[in-house]
């Protein structure tokens, strides 16, 4: 069952990070912050939706502020 979830959120990850080429530097790094905080929370929180939303807000917040 966790190979599907993994599988299922490399898939969005990869989608998302398709529809970034009309995004500037700050709107990429939230997003891909946001989708890596995802897939890292549900990892951590054995795929816990608490687990997996609180890490796609936390890497959001950091993408945001990675400065490039």
């Amino acid at each position: 069952m966790t190979f599907g979830k993994n599988t299922l959120a490399l898939t969005l990850l990869i989608t998302s990070l398709s529809g970034c080429a009309n995004m500037n530097a700050q709107q990429r790094n939230t997003a891909v912050g946001a989708a890596l905080g995802a897939v890292a929370g549900s990892v951590l929180t054995g795929g816990s939706a608490v687990g997996t939303i609180g890490g796609a807000a936390v890497g959001g917040v950091i993408g945001n502020q990675i400065k490039r």
